[in-house]
């Protein structure tokens, strides 16, 4: 089955086409590690970091502030900033860029009112022009690709808005966009318009990832075959069954992820709660391992409270981690509520 990638992303690296979003909180280095261990073999795609804020990255170390520590093998790092200001910009690109980014994403999408506050994120959708000029700032002090990731126009009859907006992006050198097609007055309710993506993808010359609604493998590849969008991004879903990524790998015909040759992803409910209890675990042992003990436990209790809604006693789970006063003693306690069985809903109402 070949789906997505009509249109080369990072040059023509990427052959795989679902990846994660940015998500504050969730998108840092041990998540990212966990969810490797489900990439199946040969397979390439993007990794997101936390939203960053150009203005901070220029005075940070990189290699040891949560938001930016990475793996010592990590390719296809795209992190994404939030800025408006050239020198702040060309600085944090530049660094960026020495750190390991293989392409710099621009956040054009985030609604929440400390972005809106800076003229960040989704405020930028409001002015068309000076958003092309912050992709032009960005793409005259970089080296690697540069895209952005947005929000939708209110209906799709606003339709030749968004293709104004980004048909001035990519004459400003953006080099793709995902499009997350949910306005900022909705945030995360109501239902992903992917009609939007679909006609954005047809109008344009250049690769469209779609975002929004993409809770299993499933809605990857009907988001894929019915917008012919050349990417899939899944943020909280994803983040909660990483295995999404080994299920449509089977149905594309790439190879088990390494180390798990032989295997096939786990597929029924009852496979999906185990999966998510190891992948839990191994979270756990890995922000210990990059964050330190008391940073580790704030880390997962973030992702179990994001994660655990897929879980039918989901909130027994959330006050496990709670508490925990030690690692040890979470560890403990999620060892023990995955002894029995353990069931993983399809889908929740959670909008993604």
């Amino acid at each position: 089955m070949k789906l997505g990638l009509h249109r080369p992303v990072l040059d023509g690296k990427v052959n795989f086409p679902l990846c994660l979003a940015p998500m504050v909180g969730l998108t840092h280095v041990a998540l990212r590690e966990v969810m490797r261990d489900y990439l199946p073999a040969e397979a390439y795609t993007i990794w997101p970091t936390e939203m960053l804020n150009s203005r901070r990255i220029p005075g940070e170390n990189l290699e040891k502030t949560p938001e930016t520590m990475r793996a010592a093998y990590e390719p296809g790092l795209v992190p994404q900033i939030l800025g408006n200001e050239e020198d702040a910009i060309a600085e944090s690109v530049k660094r960026l860029v020495e750190w390991g980014a293989e392409a710099i994403d621009i956040n054009m999408g985030c609604p929440v009112q400390k972005a809106l506050k800076h003229n960040y994120g989704v405020a930028l959708m409001g002015d068309p022009a000076y958003a092309a000029e912050v992709v032009r700032m960005t793409v005259k002090n970089s080296t690697v690709p540069v895209s952005v990731k947005l929000r939708a126009v209110g209906s799709t009859k606003e339709f030749d808005e968004l293709l104004t907006f980004v048909s001035g992006l990519r004459q400003s050198g953006a080099a793709w966009v995902c499009l997350h097609p949910r306005t900022a007055a909705q945030k995360r309710r109501g239902n992903a318009d992917w009609e939007q993506i679909k006609q954005l993808h047809k109008a344009v010359d250049f690769p469209v990832i779609g975002n929004g609604d993409v809770q299993t493998y499933d809605d990857a590849i009907n988001m894929l075959k019915e917008t012919g969008c050349d990417m899939a991004m899944a943020g909280r879903g994803l983040a909660a069954r990483p295995w999404m990524m080994w299920q449509l790998g089977e149905e594309l015909g790439f190879a088990p992820p390494a180390g798990k040759e032989g295997q096939k992803a786990p597929r029924t409910s009852e496979e999906e709660g185990a999966e998510y209890g190891k992948c839990l675990l191994r979270l756990i042992d890995r922000c210990r391992f990059y964050f330190g003990e008391d940073l580790a436990m704030r880390k997962v209790r973030f992702y179990v409270r994001t994660t655990s809604v897929w879980l039918p006693f989901g909130n027994t789970l959330v006050g496990v981690c709670a508490k925990a006063r030690t690692i040890d003693e979470m560890i403990e306690g999620v060892t023990k509520f995955f002894e029995g069985p353990v069931e993983m809903s399809l889908r929740t109402e959670l909008r993604q």
